[in-house]
């Protein structure tokens, strides 16, 4: 079986997941592309700056939107190593991202494929394609190291 290399986007993300942990942080990290260009990379940071909302996927879409100096990120691509929650969700739809990538799906937390299914919502007002799977391994692994070396 030939295994194909991760695109860059998420080999980024997985890099800044990385980081995340060594951070002592959640490890997900997330990219914004825009026209194959990235526009911003970002890693969960809720503890280092004591603010909840500081999830990988609104870092980089805050990121993101101050790189364009607009609030729609229409055209651009959000690359992510875990199912995106409610929160990061919601976020998604009103920054207007075209297309979401995520590594790993999240049972208990996700909000895409799993729970609330934010963008399956009759309410919602912005759906962005979705793709899954890519670096699902090594995101999964990431995580489990993570939770394993706190138990």
């Amino acid at each position: 079986m030939t295994r194909w290399p991760l695109p860059e986007p998420m080999r980024m993300a997985l890099d800044q997941a990385q980081s995340a942990a060594l951070a002592g942080e959640v490890p997900i990290g997330a990219v914004v592309v825009k026209g194959g260009a990235v526009i911003a990379v970002a890693h969960n940071a809720p503890r280092g700056m004591c603010d909840p909302t500081a999830h990988a996927e609104v870092l980089a879409i805050r990121a993101a939107a101050a790189s364009l100096g607009q609030d729609r990120l229409e055209g651009c691509d959000l690359w992510v190593t875990l199912e995106p929650c409610a929160m990061c969700a919601g976020a998604i739809v009103h920054a207007r991202i075209a297309r979401v990538y995520y590594a790993a799906p999240d049972p208990k937390g996700g909000a895409v494929e799993h729970g609330a299914r934010v963008f399956d919502q009759p309410g919602c007002l912005h759906r962005p394609e979705v793709y899954a799977g890519m670096g699902e391994g090594e995101a999964a692994d990431l995580l489990r190291g993570f939770f394993r070396e706190r138990r």
